[in-house]
């Protein structure tokens, strides 16, 4: 079969196993953004005069039909495909004729597949973002309907302070809005147009238009210099990387708040069948397996981001084929990041707080009352904070004799 890049040398089968890997089953969600990206290319050589009325349209045609069959089942990556640019290419061909070897004209598969990924990541960000709001809204909403029963606050793992599932739920709900916050400033990297930098040195002797294909896929800019594009590579993918891994660190800590106030110890919740696990041993046993697993996903995030940084930390300017390796560890990240934010905004919907079994120790009002000390008697914190320190020591004396 023959690839984008054939000259008629035959290929070791072991090579092309190798060298593709899992990069056409990867490219597979990036389809339809390729598609709609090689619309945009053929328009604009089309205006440029380097592409006839009849071959532009045949070409948009041909694409728009590959998109929906894809979308369909119809059809999927080869490994002998390569990748997901030769698979449109190959197959748009097929479809419409030489036509079809006609829209690579002024572009690589440098900035074909970069255009392709920036388009999906600008929509599977904003994905993100919004499944953290909505398990900050499941949050609220338990807030909302729990928030006035006490809970001990806790520091080094010991009773501090009062505080509520309120202020808890809260707190937790604040913080993953600030993800989402997080998760939508990296479209910034993402709105750079690289459709035009072909394979990072641009397109010389052809008058191409830059700014037409960024005006048709929305994009902010025009990424340039062309050098600067496959330099740039890496780092919106990092950035989405390192907000996935926080917010995935926000849910981990959730998960072990929620595991922790789960135990018969605690028993400070509980947690319908439909959210549990069973043991294959212990017939009283339920497990709260999703939050566990949310707990170590977060683990799986690191390694994500460690992976992809230290895939382009070292690489020399310009295009590198280690680039490809990128895809495996973000698509990874955001998969396992949209999958966590789903299941978790039910599963809290569906807990509840057990006040009968919530036990305060009455110490927890020290500070509170050393508050009340420095306001009535106007003494220094310093000497209220002794006081009532004293004044518990005594009252723990008394009680064990």
């Amino acid at each position: 079969m023959s690839r984008l890049w054939d000259k008629g040398a035959p290929l070791d089968e072991r090579v092309l196993a190798f060298t593709a890997g899992e990069d056409h089953a990867l490219d597979e969600r990036l389809v339809p953004y390729d598609a709609r990206a090689s619309i945009a290319h053929a328009q604009m050589l089309n205006d440029q005069g380097l592409l006839s009325d009849a071959d532009c349209e045949a070409i948009e045609n041909g694409l728009e039909a590959l998109a929906a069959s894809h979308a369909k089942g119809e059809w999927k990556i080869e490994l002998s495909d390569e990748d997901g640019q030769t698979a449109l290419e190959r197959r748009l061909t097929a479809k419409i004729g030489e036509a079809g070897g006609r829209v690579h004209l002024g572009r690589s598969r440098n900035d074909q597949v970069l255009t392709a990924l920036r388009l999906y990541l600008r929509d599977v960000t904003e994905q993100l973002a919004q499944g953290a709001e909505d398990v900050a809204a499941a949050l609220d909403r338990l807030a909302a309907r729990q928030g006035d029963i006490e809970l001990p606050g806790y520091t080094h793992m010991q009773q501090a302070m009062p505080s509520s599932v309120g202020l808890w739920a809260n707190g937790f709900s604040a913080e993953l809005r600030d993800d989402a916050s997080g998760l939508r400033a990296v479209q910034r990297r993402l709105g750079k147009n690289p459709l035009g930098s072909a394979a990072g040195y641009g397109t010389p002797g052809l008058p191409i238009d830059r700014e037409s294909t960024r005006q048709a896929l929305d994009f902010d800019e025009t990424h340039e210099p062309v050098t600067a594009v496959q330099l740039s590579r890496g780092k919106a993918e990092a950035q989405l990387l390192f907000e996935i891994t926080l917010l995935m660190q926000d849910l981990g800590r959730f998960a072990t708040d929620t595991c922790l106030f789960y135990t018969q110890e605690f028993a400070f919740l509980e947690l319908p069948d439909e959210f549990t696990t069973g043991s294959s041993i212990m017939p009283q046993k339920r497990n709260p397996d999703v939050f566990e697993l949310l707990r170590a996903r977060t683990a799986s995030a690191h390694g994500c981001l460690v992976e992809a940084l230290g895939i382009f930390a070292k690489l020399p300017s310009g295009y590198q084929r280690d680039l490809q390796l990128l895809k495996a560890p973000l698509f990874r990240g955001i998969d396992l990041a949209l999958a966590s934010t789903s299941i978790i905004a039910p599963a809290i919907h569906a807990m509840a707080f057990k006040p009968e079994n919530i036990m305060m120790d009455p110490a927890i009002h020290a500070a509170e009352r050393a508050n009340e000390l420095v306001v009535k008697e106007g003494i220094p914190f310093r000497e209220a904070y002794r006081r009532v320190g004293a004044a518990l020591r005594t009252d723990n004396a008394g009680s064990k004799s």
